[in-house]
């Protein structure tokens, strides 16, 4: 019971330092004009600085580098976090928060650990709900989500579930080079698609890479790797379903953050999104 307490206090620490990453992440694509080469942009800078200092961490521990199926794993959940991260943040900077991450974790830990039990599995469909309704509210500072935004909130919902899975499995080796070798693999896969949307705008795409948008894209480096070192520790600790569906409440930190810095009052159906997600952390924690 411990286990399961430390494992889900983690995973919804990680939940609320997502939540403030995303936003800052969101702002920081905003900033620089909204498109997929800004969203790339403001990935690879903030992947850069977390990678650096992970590097620094894992060199003064002298932990050893992975090698075999922990290191694919690692590189592999870089690819889908990269891919899935940059969608995301294209996604919200239009107003669109994206699809729950948790369902490919949850059946994957089914699978592989058993059944988590009747009640935890209530309060993981209360969760999904929870989230479908905190996502789906309107964001009176975005432009009105159309169907290619849609399915970019879609992708970046499918990218962090195999992400969440693919953490875990590199996660056996320790915490700091699991997100590390998540980097090499995010940066790789986002400098090929800047690559890509450079040549297919033909360099006339409007990209401002203001101090303003380094600032965010610091502040979601921060942000975002604490709530990654958080998670790998809570899949250590427990299950990978409650560590996945307990962070996968991130909007809800995100919408917080919005009210707190943009003044934007959450509707009527985030607020009750919000309370669906206080039931179904009591649902799954029991």
């Amino acid at each position: 019971m411990n286990l399961l307490h430390g494992n889900a206090l983690l995973a919804l620490v990680s939940a609320v330092l997502w939540g403030g990453g995303d936003f800052s992440g969101g702002m920081g694509v905003k900033n620089a004009g909204g498109r997929m080469g800004s969203a790339l942009r403001v990935v690879l800078l903030s992947h850069a600085m977390s990678f650096s200092v992970l590097l620094t961490v894992a060199w003064l521990r002298g932990d050893a580098f992975p090698h075999g199926a922990p290191l694919l794993w690692g590189l592999a959940a870089g690819v889908a976090g990269g891919t899935s991260l940059t969608a995301f943040y294209v996604a919200l900077s239009r107003g669109a928060m994206g699809a729950s991450a948790a369902p490919i974790p949850a059946v994957v830990s089914a699978v592989a650990e058993g059944s988590p039990g009747m009640l935890r599995m209530a309060g993981f469909l209360v969760a999904g709900g929870a989230i479908w309704m905190i996502a789906a509210g309107p964001n009176p500072e975005a432009k009105a989500a159309d169907r290619g935004t849609f399915w970019l909130a879609m992708l970046g919902g499918l990218g962090f579930g195999i992400y969440f899975v693919a953490l875990k499995m590199a996660g056996v080796t320790g915490v700091i080079w699991p997100l590390a070798t998540a980097r090499m693999g995010s940066l790789s896969v986002c400098s090929l698609l800047l690559v890509g949307t450079a040549l297919r705008d033909g360099g006339g795409a409007k990209i401002r890479m203001t101090r303003t948008v380094v600032g965010w894209a610091a502040a979601t480096a921060l942000l975002d790797t604490s709530g990654n070192l958080l998670f790998i520790t809570a899949t250590r600790a427990g299950r990978l379903d409650v560590a996945s569906v307990l962070a996968s409440l991130y909007p809800a930190s995100t919408i917080l953050m919005a009210a707190w810095m943009l003044r934007e009052r959450p509707t009527r159906r985030q607020g009750l999104g919000m309370a669906a997600a206080a039931v179904a952390v009591v649902m799954i924690t029991l």
